[in-house]
């Protein structure tokens, strides 16, 4: 992505995305799986020159939609059983996400195995840093946990990795399927450049 208007492309998409499945985490309503985590990802890996501001924009769309999902629903927001003082993990929760798609885009060179490879690790990386500070912050500071545990913690942890590193991937691979496409589209529109780089 190098043009301005792909990045507001590639930005209005991420935003649709998250606005039309992050909902789901308190309402539990919504089959499609919350994207933000994947989200964030994406947004690292195509947004990377925009990461000051952009990185605040979704993450602030992010506090916004959860604050009108419970204030919708006639309840406080400062009182929900999800909001606590380790609610504010999910800024560095979120920024490892952002963290992961960043290093995959600097070590990007194109569509390849390796770079399948690299996607892969990525991902679970920063997924599973994200888990560790969301998953921590609500176990550790909030007060739904009545005797937090290093044991209890740990099962925690586990139980719920499986299930947000799926959600991540599922939507992550469909934005790398979504760029291999995108590569050979551009490839047969310029042969010339196409061969040129081959020589």
């Amino acid at each position: 992505m190098n043009t301005n208007l792909q990045r507001v492309i590639v930005l209005s998409l991420l935003v649709l995305l998250m606005a039309a499945t992050r909902t789901h985490v308190f309402t539990h309503f919504t089959p499609v799986p919350d994207a933000s985590w994947a989200v964030f990802f994406i947004g690292g890996f195509y947004l990377r020159n925009w990461s000051r501001w952009a990185f605040g924009l979704l993450m602030v769309l992010a506090v916004g939609i959860d604050w009108a999902v419970i204030t919708g629903q006639g309840m406080s927001f400062w009182s929900h059983y999800c909001v606590s003082p380790g609610y504010w993990f999910l800024v560095p929760a979120h920024l490892a996400m952002w963290m992961g798609g960043l290093w995959l885009r600097r070590n990007y060179t194109g569509a390849s195995i390796p770079a399948l490879g690299r996607l892969a690790a990525a991902m679970v990386v920063a997924t599973a840093l994200c888990h560790l500070f969301a998953q921590g912050g609500f176990y550790w500071l909030s007060d739904s946990v009545a005797e937090p545990t290093v044991a209890g913690w740990a099962k925690n942890y586990g139980d719920w990795f499986m299930p947000y590193l799926r959600a991540t991937a599922m939507f992550v691979a469909i934005a790398a399927i979504a760029q291999v496409v995108s590569e050979q589209v551009a490839a047969h529109a310029h042969p010339a450049a196409r061969d040129q780089k081959k020589h």
